[in-house]
C-alpha cells in the first residue's frame, strides 16, 4: 500500500514537501509508539535520509525509541559522521549493526529457488539472518528509510535491501552479494527485475510478513550546482513504493551516453569514501560506459585501507582484483574465501576483466599495495593537480593541453553506460 507519494520530472521537491509526506505516513500509523528508524549510514550521506530522519523524530520524539544505520559490513558511524548527516538528534538514540553476531536467524531460502532465479548462476541455500531489533518486542514500527539508485548487487538499492543486507547476517550479505556477482553486474545494473530482487522479495512475503515496516524511498538528483536534492519521495509498506521509485531512478540517475568513455575521472570525497570496498563504486558505475582499452582514473584521497571489516580487509589484500576466473579458482582453493563469499564478490566487481586500465590513487595506501591488489598506481596529490575536481565540470572535459576526459564527481548518485549496454 501506498501511503504517500510526490515526485518531480522537472525540479525539486522542497524541504516542506519531504516533511509533510513524513508526518502524513507516520500519522496513520499513531497508535505505534515504539518505532525504530532504520536509516542508511554515512555511505549515504546524499541520499536525504538525514533530514527524513529528524523529520521523523520530530513528529513524535517519545515515539522514537532507537535509530539503527543499516550499515551491512560497514563500519560503525563516529559520532561526528552521525552529526553531519543526521545533525543535532540525540546520539544515545544511535546503535551500530553487528552483521558478525548481533542477529536472528528467521528461516531459509531453498537453493532450488535461488537455483531457480538465478538461471544456475549458483545453487546454494540462503538463511535469513537480520539484525535482533528487527523482530524485538521493544518495537511497533520498523521506519526504514532509503535512497533508490541503480545499484551493483541488486540492480537498485532500496526497501527491503535495507533490512535484508543493511542488517543482515553474514551469510545472507554474503551469498547475495555472490550471487549477484558470479550472475552478471552487467545483467543487473539498472535493472529492476534481478536474481538478488527476487530473493529480497522471498524474504519480504515470507519471513517479514508480520513485522510492522513502512519504507520511506527517496530518488535523488543533481540540480545545476552539483547538489543532490530529492526529485521523488515514496512511501509504502510493500514493493509499490519500490516500483514507482525505480521508475523514476531510471529516468534521472542513469546517464545512457552516444559512446564508450577512453578517459574517465572519479572523485572520491574523503567524507564519504574510505576504503577500497566502498571507493570501487567508481569501477561498478562505470564499467558500462567504458571503452575497450580506456583508462578509469580515480582519486581518493581519503582512502587508507582496502576493507571496512578487518577479516576482509585482510582477504582484499591477499587475494587481489584479478578477475572472475581468477577469483574462482581462489575460492576453490582457499577456505577462507569460501566463508566470505561477499568478499570474493567484491573481488569480482572490482576487476574490469582486463577489458580497461585502472589507475587508483589512495591517500593512504603505499604503491606496491595497490599494485599487488591489480590496480595500477599514480600519487593522489600529483594527480589532483592535474585532475583539480573543483576545476572539472560534471561530464565531458577538455584540458588545456588538449587531454578529453569524462568527470564523475560522486559514483554513488548514479548510474555510466553507452547506449549498446541496454
Amino acid at each position: 500500500m501506498i501511503f504517500w507519494e510526490n515526485s518531480a520530472e522537472k525540479g525539486f521537491l522542497s524541504d516542506d514537501l519531504m516533511r509533510q509526506g513524513i508526518y502524513a505516513a507516520l500519522d496513520k500509523f499513531s497508535a505505534r509508539k515504539k518505532i525504530l528508524i532504520v536509516p542508511p549510514d554515512i555511505t549515504r550521506l546524499h541520499s536525504g535520509a538525514g533530514a527524513l530522519t529528524r523529520y521523523a523524530y520530530e513528529h513524535d520524539p517519545a515515539a522514537v525509541r532507537a535509530i539503527l544505520p543499516a550499515l551491512g559490513t560497514h563500519a560503525p558511524m563516529t559520532g561526528q559522521e552521525i552529526s553531519l548527516m543526521f545533525g543535532d538528534l540525540p546520539k544515545t538514540l544511535f546503535h551500530a549493526h553487528a552483521w558478525r553476531s548481533d542477529c536472528v536467524t528467521l528461516g531459509e531460502i531453498p537453493a532450488d529457488f535461488v537455483e531457480h532465479v538465478s538461471g544456475g548462476s549458483v545453487a546454494y541455500s540462503i538463511p535469513v539472518a537480520v539484525n535482533r531489533r528487527i523482530v524485538s518486542p521493544d518495537y511497533d514500527c520498523i521506519f526504514s528509510i532509503g535512497q533508490v539508485v541503480p545499484h551493483e548487487v541488486a540492480g537498485f538499492a532500496g526497501q527491503s535491501k535495507n533490512l535484508f543486507v543493511g542488517l543482515g547476517g553474514a551469510e545472507n550479505i554474503n551469498k547475495s552479494h555472490f550471487l549477484g556477482a558470479t550472475y552478471g553486474m552487467e545483467r543487473i545494473m539498472g535493472r529492476v527485475a534481478t536474481p538478488v530482487r527476487a530473493v529480497f522479495d522471498y524474504v519480504t512475503d515470507n519471513f517479514l510478513r508480520d513485522i510492522p515496516v513502512i519504507y520511506a524511498l527517496t530518488v535523488m538528483d543533481r540540480d545545476s550546482g552539483e547538489v543532490m536534492r530529492p526529485r521523488g519521495l515514496f512511501i509504502g509498506n510493500d514493493r509499490a513504493c519500490f516500483d514507482l521509485a525505480a521508475a523514476l531512478s531510471c529516468r534521472v540517475n542513469i546517464s545512457l551516453l552516444e559512446k564508450p568513455l577512453r578517459r574517465t575521472v572519479v572523485y572520491l570525497d574523503p567524507v564519504e569514501y574510505r576504503s577500497f570496498w566502498l571507493g570501487n563504486k567508481s569501477i561498478y558505475r562505470t564499467r558500462m560506459a567504458m571503452a575497450d582499452n580506456g583508462r578509469l582514473i580515480v582519486l581518493a584521497p581519503g582512502v587508507d585501507k582496502f576493507g571496512e571489516d578487518g577479516e576482509i580487509d585482510r582477504l582484499i589484500r591477499a587475494f587481489g582484483y584479478h578477475g572472475t576466473p581468477a577469483t574462482l579458482a581462489k575460492i576453490n582453493k582457499s577456505k577462507s574465501l569460501r566463508n566470505n563469499l561477499g568478499a570474493a564478490a567484491h573481488l569480482i566487481h572490482g576487476s574490469s576483466e582486463g577489458r580497461f586500465g585502472i589507475t587508483y590513487c589512495p591517500g593512504g595506501i603505499a604503491r606496491e599495495e595497490v599494485e599487488k591488489a591489480g590496480f595500477d598506481y599514480a600519487p593522489v596529490d600529483t594527480m589532483l593537480k592535474r585532475y583539480n575536481p573543483e576545476k572539472l565540470s560534471a561530464g565531458y572535459n577538455v584540458l588545456p593541453d588538449g587531454e578529453e576526459l569524462f568527470f564523475i564527481s560522486n559514483p554513488a548518485i548514479g548510474l555510466w553506460a553507452w547506449k549498446g549496454c541496454f
